[in-house]
């Protein structure tokens, strides 16, 4: 290894290491998703030693059905060294999209030497990387499998080596394990569409290749075909349900506008979203111009396949009814191979920045900061505030904005634009980390929560919500390890537990604790939640009951 490369994997490490692990741990687990997957990662890990503990997803004691295992076998990993937490939870994200950047790293310096670095910290800061690479999910799972599969591809296609092919058809199997046929299906179409834009449509039959194939089956095929053996209800729920139907249909309630993943695209691109659009925009001007041509220029085909790569998840999860933001994920290392692409071979031209790209680039690099530094406002408040914050804000923007748009139309040019990209990036995370973790535990995660549930009870209690979101449910799930009650689903212990709801459900929990003592112990203000202790039905007599609440 030269100098130079211990040099480049030194800076990737530390980029990496700051992006994505450091204070993974500073806020709990948000959402519904993060939870209940980090919960059903350690279901499964409690249960490691049984036969069925590696195949079936458990959650709440029952099979989970609708992912796959790659995420939870990664989890239940990270549970083994680092002990059960919301810190290990996250870092399977982590170490995906580190491996992605490194990857992009070693595909540039072989076959598109001179950028590889700013391929790589392109990859890495990508506002979508940087987000999935710090939350329990499987999106970054399948973006690094896919990704990786892809470049893996190219490389086969330009060196004919078939250790590349076969990485190819590994790294999709993966993917299929990661989050189902979605992999092989994008892959594919990525593929096809390649050739037919080129014209490389014996490419298509030559990837076709006997031993990969057979490869992708023995990787991805066993965990299906045990899974099915265990739970015949598998097929049903998991292909049929969470995938055509969820494709098909709004079966799971998040219908979104046909063009909604366009501003989704775009932030997920952030803050390279606008040089990206001119390297896509560039290439498929160059490939129009030449696409009659009998064979195209190679450097020319890696610019379309980059911009097709990009493409496809867009056009294909658009006419899904269901859409979430993590699905278009695997956009973001094709817009950074692209926008790579684009800067080596202009990088040797050495042509002056346009001065409005410049001041456009400028202003989507450096607004974000104004939020970031008022993240903690923006949380607990719902707004940005007026005043002096926001005045500080904005002329640290309008700074930071100046700066970054003189260094593009001076002679320094592209040959800076990583450098004056990268810092504002490193110092919106920062702020991020810095000035909003807490109000991001308090508000939006169940961990200060469950805290205090542990400090007021004098021995561990169920635990049931009324009114309250999925967020808080699967978030309690988690931190107090144990299934969640709901009253509104009816389903109320008959024993003592501890009940949260907001200030507004008391009408319905008053109805649906009739006769029983309880105890009002705390309220939470950041969620707006009480939280009460609830007596058992059957040795609190009616007319001992407490007043209603």
């Amino acid at each position: 290894m030269t100098l130079r490369t211990r040099t480049d994997m030194l800076l990737l490490a530390c980029f990496c290491a700051f992006v994505f692990f450091y204070g993974s741990g500073s806020f709990g687990l948000i959402g519904a998703d993060e939870p209940r997957y980090a919960q059903v990662a350690r279901e499964m890990f409690e249960r490691r030693g049984q036969m069925d503990g590696w195949i079936t997803p458990v959650l709440s004691g029952h099979p989970w059905l609708e992912k796959p295992p790659l995420y939870y076998w990664q989890a239940m990993l990270a549970y083994s060294l680092f002990g059960v937490s919301d810190v290990a939870a996250r870092i399977p994200s982590a170490v995906d999209a580190t491996l992605l950047v490194v990857a992009v790293y070693l595909f540039f310096r072989r076959f598109r030497g001179g950028v590889e670095v700013d391929a790589a910290l392109i990859t890495a800061s990508c506002a979508g990387v940087i987000g999935y690479a710090r939350a329990a999910s499987m999106d970054m799972a399948l973006t690094a499998t896919f990704a990786i599969a892809l470049l893996a591809w190219w490389a086969w296609r330009e060196s004919e080596k078939k250790i590349c092919l076969v990485s190819f058809y590994l790294l999709v199997a993966l993917g299929m394990l990661a989050k189902g046929p979605v992999a092989p299906f994008l892959a594919g179409t990525v593929i096809v569409l390649y050739a037919a834009a080129t014209h490389e449509w014996r490419t298509i039959a030559r990837t076709l290749w006997l031993p990969g194939i057979l490869l992708f089956c023995v990787v991805a095929l066993p965990w299906y075909v045990a899974v099915q053996m265990r739970n015949p209800e598998f097929f049903r729920e998991f292909i049929l349900q969470h995938n055509l139907a969820r494709f098909s249909t709004n079966l799971y309630h998040h219908p979104e506008p046909f063009w909604y993943y366009l501003p989704v695209t775009v932030l997920a691109l952030m803050p390279w979203i606008v040089f990206v659009a001119v390297a896509v925009a560039q290439s498929i001007r160059a490939w129009w111009g030449e696409r009659k041509s009998a064979q195209l220029d190679l450097e020319l085909q890696f610019s379309v396949f980059a911009s097709v790569w990009l493409i496809v998840p867009v056009i294909f999860f658009s006419l899904s009814q269901s859409k979430l933001p993590g699905y278009i994920l695997p956009v973001a290392p094709a817009g950074a191979v692209s926008l790579a692409e684009y800067l080596r071979r202009n990088l040797k031209k050495d042509e002056p920045v346009l001065k409005w790209l410049a001041v456009l680039h400028a202003l989507i690099v450096a607004a974000p900061f104004a939020p970031a530094m008022l993240i903690a406002y923006l949380i607990s408040q719902r707004r940005l505030p007026a005043g002096r914050p926001m005045l500080v804000a904005l002329a640290i923007v309008f700074v930071l904005g100046a700066a970054i748009a003189l260094t593009l139309v001076s002679r320094m040019r592209l040959r800076m634009l990583r450098f004056i990209t990268l810092i504002p990036v490193l110092l919106a995370v920062a702020a991020v980390l810095k000035l909003g973790a807490t109000a991001m535990d308090e508000s939006l995660s169940a961990r200060p929560l469950a805290s205090e549930l542990a400090a007021v009870e004098t021995h561990r209690l169920p635990v049931a919500v009324c009114g309250a979101s999925r967020d808080l449910e699967y978030g309690l799930a988690f931190y107090r390890n144990q299934p969640i009650a709901r009253y509104e689903s009816g389903m109320v212990p008959a024993g003592e537990h501890l009940l949260v709801a907001p200030p507004s459900a008391r009408d319905f929990v008053n109805e649906r604790t009739a006769g029983r003592h309880i105890s009002f112990l705390g309220h939470y203000a950041p969620q707006d939640l009480d939280y009460y202790w609830v007596a058992a039905a059957a040795t609190t007599p009616q007319s001992n009951a407490k007043p209603r609440l």
